[in-house]
């Protein structure tokens, strides 16, 4: 989808020019806060399968492996995503899309299921939205990576299959919009 493409190349170099600022001050404090580079980078699943290195604000102290003061509040506000403009920039990654998880997930689904990896991931989707408090979700459970595996990745799975399956540039405008909104 050109469109598409062109949609994302435009809006990323927007957001990277009006956010610079907001990315340079989080970029310092978090290499502050977390004594070590403030970009964390990391492996994920992107289009058809094929590994991709992420990028994101650093929110974890290295040595204590614990999300940080700063990093609380980066995650909540999703600022710690905003280097993943460059990721859409360089096409690995669209602003409408599945988001993109480790090895293990969508790489392994099977049969119809896999037709998500079809998808360029993105910055926002609707599970995203539905999910937004996943790790306060996560939190509250007695077993929370089997709660994930059974419960929240299986309905991810199958809101980016529906849209896989009504993807449109009109529906990621809505989707866009819900994501301004929330």
């Amino acid at each position: 989808m050109i469109i598409k493409r062109l949609f994302d190349i435009f809006f990323s170099i927007l957001g990277l020019i009006v956010l610079s600022w907001m990315l340079l001050i989080s970029f310092i404090m978090a290499s502050i806060d977390t004594h070590s580079n403030g970009i964390f980078k990391q492996k994920r699943i992107g289009q058809y399968g094929k590994p991709f290195t992420i990028f994101k604000l650093k929110t974890v102290h290295p040595a204590s492996k614990k999300v940080t003061a700063l990093g609380i509040i980066l995650r909540q506000y999703k600022i710690d995503e905003l280097p993943q403009l460059y990721n859409v920039l360089i096409g690995n990654m669209s602003i409408v899309g599945p988001r993109p998880d480790i090895a293990g997930y969508y790489d392994q689904l099977q049969g119809e299921d896999r037709r998500v990896l079809a998808l360029k991931p993105g910055i926002t989707c609707l599970a995203s939205l539905k999910y937004f408090n996943e790790e306060a979700l996560l939190s509250k459970q007695e077993n929370p990576l089997q709660y994930n595996d059974s419960v929240i990745f299986p309905d991810k799975v199958k809101m980016n299959l529906d849209y896989y399956y009504h993807r449109s540039f009109w529906n990621d405008l809505k989707i866009i919009y819900q994501t301004f909104i929330r």
